[in-house]
């Protein structure tokens, strides 16, 4: 933990060569040699892969340079970000990740790369309440009837988008303090999940807003819980885990865009200004908005001291959870 806390520290005095301030360097003829990557770090049909795919027209009409998203999914974001963290740093691969990217260094003992020294962080995307949902076919339609059913030794099983996920640690320590004995399900990512939620494969779910909110809207799912503090205004008449058992508890799901560290601070800037513009774009956040995302685009500087503590936060959390693959 005191090498984590030591990694963040030196991050967080890095950081001050990454700042708006280099905005108006010189990016060379970038981005006009060859299409900008976008890697989605989970399959695709979850957040991550629709989060990338509505950003993406609207940043090749920005950058006047095709934009691919390509989905490399697995091992909870890491084998996607991997590819990221190998790329070379020109300013044609970059990576949209999920909570997990702050919770892998914690989890992984043995990464492929440093979550703070080998990525940067270009934007954080914004924030979203995650929500315990339940399959239709689960014949759960309430988290009273959930807690009754689970303390009168009613077995179940809870899907997220994998191991060390943001759904799974809270999840977890939701049963735990409550005293459930709830088993976990991970997935390699957020589509897969949901398909067996509405097939009634698996009979709890746990994802963000943006993910559960159209399966909910068409009563595919069943939202239990969320996981903020306050009840979110999409889904106002579903109660808060602090109201069912876990006072105090708050734990909002994020997404970021990410580049190789090697990739040069002024391309960093150009892109964090090109994702912001596209963030304020009236058609995209709409889309955010519609899906429970509140768009918070924090420039790089504030978004990888943002990372940085999310890893803080959560190792600790891994720690004191015996969280383990």
């Amino acid at each position: 933990m005191r090498t984590l806390m030591k990694k963040i520290i030196a991050t967080l005095f890095a950081l001050c060569v990454i700042t708006p301030a280099l905005a108006q360097s010189d990016v060379g003829n970038w981005p006009s040699q060859r299409p900008i990557k976008i890697i989605a770090v989970f399959p695709p049909g979850g957040s991550v892969d629709q989060v990338a795919r509505i950003l993406a027209p609207v940043l090749q009409a920005e950058l006047k340079q095709n934009v691919i998203v390509e989905n490399i999914g697995g091992a909870s974001g890491v084998i996607g970000t991997t590819a990221v963290a190998r790329a070379t740093g020109d300013g044609y691969t970059f990576g949209l990740v999920f909570d997990t990217h702050g919770v892998n260094p914690s989890l992984k003992d043995s990464l492929p790369y440093d979550t703070l020294k080998d990525l940067v962080t270009i934007n954080m995307i914004g924030t979203s309440p995650m929500v315990l949902a339940s399959s239709k076919k689960s014949g759960v339609t309430s988290m009273k009837q959930l807690m009754d059913d689970s303390k009168a030794k009613k077995p179940f099983t809870y899907g997220s988008i994998g191991i060390g996920s943001l759904g799974h640690l809270a999840i977890a320590d939701f049963a735990k303090k409550t005293g459930v004995d709830w088993v976990h399900a991970p997935y390699r990512g957020g589509g897969p999940m949901v398909q067996d939620g509405l097939a009634g494969q698996v009979p709890l779910v746990v994802g963000s807003m943006f993910l559960i909110k159209p399966h909910a809207d068409s009563g595919g799912l069943i939202p239990l819980a969320v996981t903020t503090a306050k009840r979110s205004p999409d889904m106002p008449k579903v109660p808060t885990l602090s109201e069912s058992g876990y006072p105090g508890f708050e734990a909002p799901a994020w997404w970021a865009v990410i580049a190789p560290s090697k990739t040069p601070p002024a391309i960093v800037n150009a892109m964090y200004r090109a994702v912001d513009k596209a963030l304020k774009t009236p058609a995209v956040a709409e889309k955010l908005k519609n899906q429970g995302i509140q768009v918070q685009s924090l420039n790089p500087e504030a978004a990888n001291a943002f990372v940085a503590k999310q890893i803080g936060i959560w190792g600790k959390f891994v720690i004191q959870n015996n969280i383990k693959e």
